[in-house]
């Protein structure tokens, strides 16, 4: 693929502020969601009765925010800046975030618990760069050669296709068979997301210059003026399934008057709500997060592998040997740290930011690390944070579709290159594809494993049973 920005070119200033708002909203809705589901998740627990806290501080979104900036610039000081990936809120450890929780006798304790939890998390990564140091990646390109890893990826992008497609739909009502109903409200959100796809795609294959390198901006701002004046329309006509827009987060700021607060707020950071849980602490407790978050890393780093292998072959450059995996790994385990720390969600590699760096063509660092420092700058911004959760479901699954499509294309362009004739390969991609695709989770105890990690280690196990030599 031929690059418009390598990894070391710099933008000139005006073009690397677009590029760089164009990344925030390809991984932007991915981030936040992730506090969203953690607070929706804790509710359920109090509602249930297995916790009972007085008053439970939700997570902040604009703290997650931050804290996957920060994150973002800590991998890039450990990649020493030639690895151009955006880190974010990772969803493989919701369930560890909860679990967290659940353990906790006290709201600050499960804040502490799952800064602790990230610690250890950051731990594995640390030992395995530790082995990759020493011993070299020799090992991890027999053990994951393109037949595993590239289903692998296309199961990445696969996995996230469901949440696109409901998004798209605005979460709906279903028939029998899994269709959509078709009323008002669904219409029109289907329209939105139409619009937005459809003017991302024209914009990344016709368009010129500037349009063609910030298609999702372009797509985006389409499908929000679309929704908007759906919006103006419903409250005029008083037709609630038009009213694509919530406006809650903008009325939010003038709730209680116009204040400092409504331009200017500083997140709910994570580390102070913690500190009064060490009143709490106990080591059982440390064990409980424990179990819960370092089985979790390990399957993370299998997906670690995975998208790097992809951004790879996306800059012509293997980013395993240079900036070298050791360094990726530590930058991703000290960067989880980092937005646990601040927002409370532990970060990992986004294969959003990397499906917006295959499509736009644009590898440059600079353009990352400008994107890194305003997240951070934007989530001190009330206005701005308002703006982004104001952005409908429909309009980002629109752009999600593009998004989460070419992270399954890149990986089948990775089996392109894999011999299918040789049973070997055949059933190894075989087993992936199927395992990934029809939803091999399994929750052991406290510990979940994704269909992608079944999947992945399903075809490894393949793929090592395969490989012996015959007699």
């Amino acid at each position: 693929m031929k690059l418009v920005f390598g990894i070391h070119d710099k933008p000139k200033f005006g073009q690397l502020v677009v590029f760089a708002f164009q990344q925030l909203l390809a991984i932007m809705a991915a981030t936040i969601v992730v506090p969203v589901l953690i607070n929706g998740n804790v509710n359920d627990l109090i509602n249930a009765g297995s916790v009972a806290y007085a008053e439970m501080i939700p997570m902040d979104t604009a703290a997650a925010l931050l804290g996957a900036g920060v994150g973002t610039l800590v991998y890039q000081l450990f990649t020493k800046f030639r690895s151009p990936v955006f880190l974010g809120s990772s969803f493989a450890f919701i369930g560890s975030m909860t679990a967290a929780f659940a353990g906790a006798v006290s709201a600050s304790l499960g804040y502490l618990g799952i800064i602790l939890g990230a610690l250890f998390a950051g731990l594995v990564y640390v030992v395995i760069a530790l082995v990759v140091k020493l011993v070299g990646v020799d090992w991890i390109n027999k053990l994951m050669p393109p037949a595993v890893i590239g289903p692998t990826v296309a199961i990445i992008g696969l996995s996230l296709s469901g949440a696109a497609i409901k998004d798209v739909f605005s979460y709906g009502p279903t028939d029998g068979n899994g269709a959509y109903i078709m009323t008002g409200n669904i219409w029109v959100s289907l329209i939105c997301a139409l619009v937005t796809l459809f003017v991302v795609v024209i914009c990344s294959t016709y368009g010129k210059k500037m349009a063609k390198l910030i298609p999702f901006i372009i797509g985006i701002l389409a499908g929000y003026v679309v929704a908007m004046i759906f919006t103006v329309i419903g409250y005029a006509a008083g037709n609630d399934a038009l009213k694509v827009i919530d406006f809650a987060p903008f009325q939010a700021l003038v709730a209680e008057g116009v204040s400092l607060s409504t331009f200017v707020r500083v997140p709910d950071f994570t580390f102070l709500t913690a500190v009064d849980g060490f009143k709490d602490f106990s080591w059982s407790y440390v064990a409980t997060v424990a179990v819960a978050y370092i089985p979790v890393a390990f399957v993370v780093f299998a997906e670690h592998i995975a998208d790097h292998k992809n951004l790879s072959s996306i800059v012509d450059k293997d980013l395993l040997e240079d900036p070298g995996l050791h360094r990726t790994l530590l930058g991703d385990g000290v960067g989880s740290i980092a937005g646990a720390f601040f927002g409370g969600c532990p970060n990992t590699t986004y294969g959003e930011s990397v499906g917006c760096v295959a499509i736009t063509k644009n590898a440059s660092v600079v353009t990352i690390t400008t994107t890194a420092i305003m997240a951070i700058l934007i989530s001190f911004l009330s206005p701005f944070v308002a703006f982004l959760d104001s952005i409908p479901g429909c309009v980002m699954g629109g752009v999600c579709i593009t998004l989460y499509g070419f992270i399954a294309v890149s990986g089948l362009k990775m089996v392109q290159k894999v011999d299918l004739e040789d049973n070997r390969n055949l059933f190894t991609v075989s087993a992936i594809l199927i395992a990934g695709i029809g939803g091999m989770a399994m929750a052991i105890g406290k510990v979940t494993l994704t269909s992608i990690a079944c999947a992945l280690i399903l075809g490894i196990l393949v793929n090592v049973v395969l490989s012996k030599k015959k007699d």
